[in-house]
């Protein structure tokens, strides 16, 4: 049995922990709500531009003429896999979500015969990709930045593209979290090369638009932007589902440590009563032996 001495250290080191997670859990709650609302912001640009883009592209009657971004290589054997994690830990089971739909993605397409490259934005989904994972690793990318800005997504849009125009892969497909609240992140896979638009309705009739310039031109200059477009939204809805994570997760080791303590505490008290009444029945016995 631990002495009372151990004990309190136990107690003492138990009560620190807890300290330190409340203070986690309101940190990330103060970035929660401005990583909230960059993630908001973002949402309606994105969703709009893949709205456009999908108009455009359904206009393009020449798929040979369009551009490679769109048309793609006419193959499908060689995947990358982008996998945005965080560069931190203590947040839960956010890394872990999205590197296993990962895993899942990998495991299929292996499985079919297919080639797959992972390029990873964020430390933690590549230390755990690259246990199993680290001859299918083209690069890592690490984003140690307190505030993410577009130039960071326009980053890593570079690099694709330029893998892409190397042909060292046929399709790409983007993993983040998407956010929905503190305690609901969402593990999401998003292609992005070539790019999945959704279908038109045929309610109604659709409307008839003229470009200018022709939409060739005008896929040649968006697509690429999309790309970096849509980086930027896994980027800060990444960042949003983190903190929410982050926040839950300390809010439960707070708990946690409370309740430690209070068990701790009450076998502290009961060892020390014990010791207390073995010395007073000791002390009484010897004098009744006098």
């Amino acid at each position: 049995m631990a002495s009372l001495k151990d004990m309190r250290v136990r107690i003492a080191a138990t009560k620190a922990t807890q300290k330190i997670t409340k203070a986690m859990q309101m940190v990330a709650a103060s970035k929660l709500r401005r990583a909230q609302a960059a993630a908001e912001a973002a949402r309606p640009y994105a969703e709009r531009m893949e709205k456009v883009l999908g108009n455009i592209a359904a206009s393009v009657t020449d798929l040979a003429s369009a551009p490679k971004l769109l048309a793609g290589t006419g193959s499908s054997q060689t995947h990358l896999l982008v996998v945005c994690t965080a560069e931190r830990g203590l947040c839960g089971a956010f890394n872990s979500s999205i590197v296993r739909i990962a895993r899942e993605k990998i495991n299929a397409l292996t499985a079919d015969g297919k080639t797959v490259k992972i390029l990873c934005v964020g430390r933690k989904g590549a230390d755990q990709l690259r246990r199993q994972y680290a001859d299918k690793i083209v690069e890592v990318i690490e984003l140690r930045v307190k505030t993410l800005g577009f130039e960071h997504a326009n980053q890593v849009a570079k690099k694709i593209i330029e893998l892409y125009e190397k042909g060292e892969f046929d399709v790409a497909t983007l993993f983040f979290s998407r956010f929905r609240s503190v305690v609901a992140q969402i593990p999401t896979a998003l292609q992005i090369i070539p790019p999945v638009f959704e279908a038109k309705s045929d309610n109604g009739q659709a409307a008839v638009y003229e470009y200018e310039p022709d939409e060739i031109d005008i896929l040649t200059e968006l697509l690429p932007r999309n790309i970096a477009v849509q980086a930027f939204r896994a980027l800060l809805e990444n960042a949003a589902s983190e903190q929410g994570a982050r926040m839950s997760a300390m809010d439960n080791a707070t708990r946690n440590a409370g309740e430690m303590i209070r068990k701790q505490t009450i076998t502290y008290n009961r060892t020390r009563q014990a010791m207390i009444t073995k010395e007073l029945i000791e002390i009484i016995s010897g004098a009744e032996a006098l």
